[in-house]
């Protein structure tokens, strides 16, 4: 009996440490405070921005989608919707509110009731100075898990006008010619995923670690 009673004891332990393990953040969670890279996985295009406004709509600094990875202007830091909302090395849960700052102009990845210019969508445009902008700056990730994974396809819907961050495949001539429209879509479908590439992800412990050279 004695036998008995201490195998089930050393089963309902077994069972605890596995469900415990299940609410630990996996190792390739996408951190606040990250650096990275972001694909569109229907069209292989990076999420891009640069110090080129836009003719029309609201006359704002661009956003496109390039297909060379090593361009840096593709890179864009992930920030919380207000300070202290995302503290640095916590793993991005699916469902939160985050900013997509561009790391070379601090501007956050921001969405307004303004025609793309092409494709007749939503305009994306990057906005604000020195990662400060206002609330149409606010991204909600959609992901299938507990956290935003690295390998993970997700998409992130927009807060105040609930469209999706997608490309279509359009492309713009001179000045920024081959680059993609960026735009926001009203339904969730194959144009609107996105997974993490290059980047600086930054650990639980506040130590970088190179997911691949910047």
């Amino acid at each position: 009996m004695r036998g008995g009673c201490r195998l089930l004891t050393l089963l309902l332990l077994a069972l605890l440490r596995g469900l415990c393990r299940g609410r630990e953040p996996a190792p390739g969670a996408v951190t606040c405070g990250s650096v990275l890279k972001l694909l569109n996985t229907r069209h292989s295009v990076r999420l891009h921005s640069h110090e080129v406004k836009y003719g029309s709509g609201s006359g704002q600094q661009s956003v496109t989608g390039v297909e060379a990875s090593d361009d840096a202007n593709s890179y864009w830091r992930i920030r919380g919707k207000s300070d202290g909302s995302c503290q640095r090395g916590t793993p991005v849960k699916c469902g939160q509110a985050i900013r997509l700052t561009h790391v070379n102009t601090g501007k956050n990845l921001h969405t307004h009731h303004f025609p793309s210019p092409l494709s007749n969508n939503q305009e994306v445009s990057a906005f604000g100075d020195d990662g400060e902008g206002d609330d149409l700056d606010i991204w909600i990730v959609q992901c299938s898990g507990t956290y935003w994974e690295r390998e993970d396809a997700v998409r992130f819907k927009h807060v105040g006008t609930e469209v999706f961050l997608s490309i279509t495949g359009e492309q713009y001539g001179h000045p920024i010619r081959g680059q993609r429209e960026v735009h926001g879509m009203p339904t969730a479908n194959h144009h609107n995923y996105w997974k993490a590439m290059e980047g600086v992800f930054i650990k639980p412990s506040m130590d970088p670690a190179k997911h691949d050279e910047l």
